[in-house]
């Protein structure tokens, strides 16, 4: 299988600065989306610094594992530099009374051969589509989310609740913070759309499927649906992530190269 990807970040129309980060390696398939909160400049730090360390230690590991490496190493590995990440901003935070209190929401995908290894923290999600079907998979932490389970709310009253991004789980936060693991096979032909809520509190998935479905280039695509968050308000920061599944060119042999064929 072969691996493409194209990430795009903007402010949005109610913000002057853009506390998202979105950071990817083609060389060990990794990609991270994280949307940071606190007072100041204090969400910018958090996202930025959860991005940059997880994508480093981790894309580091991967390279270093090889391509043999199992997918259950994969996620303890990812839940290491996560831990890892979450102390780090927890400690900066606690020594810089202008961070205080600041974190972030967490997106990490590691791609293996035919597998993700799919990580999230907070309300930031992934989405994927295969054969025309938009699927979410991750579940937002969040209080919206758990009214939901409940059955307190339905998913129509949800789409306009006032506490839509009251998040339950956020890196960085606490000395600790869980981080939900998940592994989901691959096809060829899957799109996988890591975004912040910037875009999904801006359009809903039917509006994002007629975007993402169209046989377009991914930049495209990232580009189409920052403009329609926009359009439709722009009330955060917007982020995408976009990867998608090609199958990979046969080797063809030497006599079939001879050949011409």
């Amino acid at each position: 299988m072969n691996y493409h990807f194209c990430a795009k970040t903007d402010p949005g129309r109610a913000r002057d600065n853009n506390e998202d980060s979105v950071v990817y390696d083609e060389g060990s398939l990794t990609a991270v989306l994280a949307d940071g909160m606190g007072g100041y400049n204090a969400g910018e730090i958090a996202s930025g610094m959860a991005t940059a360390f997880i994508k480093s230690e981790l894309s580091r590991w991967l390279t270093e594992a090889g391509s043999g490496v199992k997918a259950k190493e994969v996620r303890r590995a990812m839940e290491i530099c996560v831990d890892n990440a979450n102390r780090s901003i927890f400690n900066s935070a606690n020594s810089n009374a202008n961070y205080a209190g600041m974190g972030t929401t967490l997106v990490v995908g590691v791609f293996r051969e035919d597998k993700l290894v799919l990580g999230h923290i907070g309300d930031s999600r992934c989405y994927r589509l295969r054969s025309g079907l938009l699927e979410q998979i991750t579940k937002d932490h969040s209080l919206l989310q758990e009214q939901m389970d409940a059955g307190l709310i339905t998913p129509e009253q949800a789409a306009t609740s006032s506490i839509k991004n009251l998040v339950t789980r956020a890196l960085g936060v606490d000395e600790s913070v869980l981080l939900e693991v998940n592994e989901h096979q691959v096809q060829v032909g899957d799109l996988y759309l890591m975004c912040s809520d910037g875009l999904s509190d801006m359009i809903d998935d039917d509006a994002i499927s007629k975007i993402v479905i169209p046989e377009l280039a991914l930049e495209q695509k990232a580009t189409h649906l920052i403009d329609q968050a926009n359009e439709n308000g722009g009330r955060d920061n917007i982020s995408v992530l976009l990867v998608e599944v090609q199958e990979a060119p046969e080797k063809r042999g030497l006599i079939a190269r001879w050949l011409g064929k």
